[in-house]
């Protein structure tokens, strides 16, 4: 390797530096995960709809990406600036110290969110700040690191609307929103943070009994089980984009990792049921929940949904992802069913909250119940309602 000049002398990037750190969610799940970041003692600088920004350091960031359910990716800021065209992205861009980032030999990929006049493919963005970053490192090591698609090394991500472009370092990776435990997706799977969001919308405290009927694969019941437990869903992983820059300390990764482990609980549990149908359905809900390693605090049943147990202490919430015609089902076979879901609340879910997931707003009126709040997700781009009833 060619020695570096004098004027190219680095250090690696420093993990406890505190800077901006922008943490993207889904659609719709800001509010969520805002109160999951408030409760780690972040103060928030900004929240909306799809993030929040925070000031935080890389070591957090560890942290963050182990802890958080309803987000997709933890950013650190490394530039601001202005950009009109994609050769402004490519000159801010070579004036970052990629070499006290980026491992020599490595490998780092690019993605990006664009909305300027001048961009019709994201990928020639992309493409301008590998350039960038390729330029910088062959003129100061004498060569380039590898580059592709897949996130497997250290990842940069751009953010460029207007006139306003920053560059982040993703310290996530692969989406977090995936958290990892789930081998058999099952049909039409509900996303993993879009399931811990749903039940942060319910209320539940993860004390009282919480009945998942029509489970499908399982996601619901095993992430009111994983938040019941207080597992981290970040510990099913253990390839993170933080372990590729320069700097990282994996010493320092499992004194965070050992730390979030010791706060599991496996004492005084509440009773989570989860039924089905379909008996493929809860094997597959049930292999789901022994990789996340909570088989054992789940009641899995096969049966239709109005036999489903309801325990009638310690009453808490139940909840229905039925289908909703747009990508299972047909509709008129589906309207039979959701008045039944609405008879089996009424009577047999008395003291409890009911929640129905759906996005489909006329089958919904088949309930037959009043719901006292609708709360707006979206399911992929499936605008979808989390209904609320109170079941007196």
């Amino acid at each position: 390797m060619t020695k570096p000049p004098a004027m190219y002398l680095w250090q690696m990037i420093a993990f406890n530096n505190p800077g901006n750190v922008f943490v993207t969610c889904q659609r719709q799940l800001g509010p969520y995960l805002e109160r999951e970041i408030k409760s780690l003692n972040f103060e928030i600088l900004r929240s909306g709809n799809t993030g929040v920004l925070i000031r935080a350091s890389l070591n957090d960031c560890i942290l963050l990406n182990l802890k958080l359910r309803c987000a997709s990716q933890v950013l650190y800021s490394l530039k601001k600036f202005k950009a009109h065209h994609p050769d402004d992205v490519y000159e801010e861009a070579g004036k970052i110290k990629w070499e006290s980032i980026i491992e020599n030999p490595g490998y780092f990929s690019v993605k990006s969110t664009v909305d300027h006049p001048t961009i019709n493919n994201n990928l020639f963005v992309n493409l301008r700040i590998k350039d960038a970053i390729n330029d910088r490192l062959r003129k100061i090591r004498g060569n380039r690191p590898d580059t592709g698609a897949e996130l497997k090394g250290t990842v940069i991500s751009l953010h460029w609307k207007n006139e306003e472009a920053e560059l982040f370092l993703d310290t996530s990776g692969d989406s977090i929103a995936r958290h990892g435990y789930r081998k058999f997706p099952g049909k039409a799977p509900m996303l993993e943070a879009l399931a811990a969001a749903t039940i942060y919308a319910s209320g539940w405290s993860g004390q009282s009994s919480f009945i998942n009927p029509m489970c499908g694969s399982g996601t619901l019941a095993i992430e009111a089980a994983l938040i019941s437990t207080n597992t981290a869903p970040g510990l099913f992983r253990m390839n993170f984009g933080f372990m590729h820059i320069m700097g990282y300390d994996e010493k320092e990764y499992y004194r965070i990792r050992n730390a979030v482990e010791e706060e599991i609980l496996e004492e005084n549990l509440p009773v989570i049921v989860a039924t089905d149908i379909s008996e493929a359905a809860i094997e597959t809900a049930r292999k789901n929940a022994k990789a996340a390693g909570v088989e054992k605090f789940i009641s899995f049943r096969v049966c239709d949904f109005a036999s489903t147990p309801v325990p009638q202490e310690n009453k808490g919430v139940i909840c229905f992802n039925p289908e909703y015609g747009e990508r299972l089902g047909n509709t008129t076979e589906l309207e039979a069913t959701y008045k039944r879901m609405g008879d089996f609340m009424k009577q047999k879910c008395k003291g409890y909250k009911g929640y129905v997931f759906t996005g489909n707003p006329e089958l919904a009126k088949k309930i037959g119940l009043k719901a006292n709040k609708r709360m707006v997700f979206f399911n992929s781009k499936i605008e979808c309602r989390l209904l609320e009833y109170e079941l007196y």
